[in-house]
């Protein structure tokens, strides 16, 4: 699923998958032990993770990379393990990572479903792009391109120091 798709996939109704999966996207050479990682492109759906990413964003994730707190993931569903979510890594407790979204309202995160189990978190995110809104009219002014540019792709950053597991 691509994000441009409607219905389901596997049973799962559009509007539940937070995080669609695309094609790999390529590879980064790793130091040490870790070598080489894969990185995918995936498209954000669903409004979890609003503020920090919104619906239609495409993210530059980097699977097998080390997590810290802050960090955000992309990590199997502990209830539905076929459905991909993006969440915010808080702390790590015994069994695994404790996961946050970044809107309070929108919950599905470890205080619906607990602790996630450290083989379910899958990937690291890297960076955000932000695809450019669509117009009507299909023409945008100069001052419109140049504010998209410089908010397009951003890394992801960690949360403030107020973010805490609950």
């Amino acid at each position: 699923m691509y994000g441009a798709e409607r219905g389901t996939r596997d049973g799962v109704p559009e509007e539940d998958r937070e995080v669609a999966e695309m094609p790999e996207w390529g590879r980064v050479s790793g130091g040490g032990r870790a070598g080489r990682r894969p990185l995918r492109v995936v498209e954000v759906t669903g409004p979890s993770m609003v503020p920090t990413l919104y619906h239609g964003d495409l993210l530059l994730v980097q699977y097998g990379a080390p997590v810290r707190p802050g960090d955000v993931v992309i990590l199997r569903h502990p209830f539905q393990q076929d459905l991909l979510v993006v969440k915010r890594a808080v702390e790590r407790r015994p069994g695994g990572w404790w996961v946050r979204g970044d809107n309070t309202f929108a919950g599905g995160d470890s205080t619906d479903y607990g602790v996630v189990p450290e083989e379910l978190v899958l990937a690291r995110v890297r960076a955000r792009y932000r695809p450019p809104a669509r117009t009507t009219k299909g023409q945008r002014s100069v001052s419109e391109l140049l504010g998209w540019a410089v908010s397009a792709v951003r890394p992801v950053r960690s949360a403030s120091a107020r973010l805490r597991a609950r």
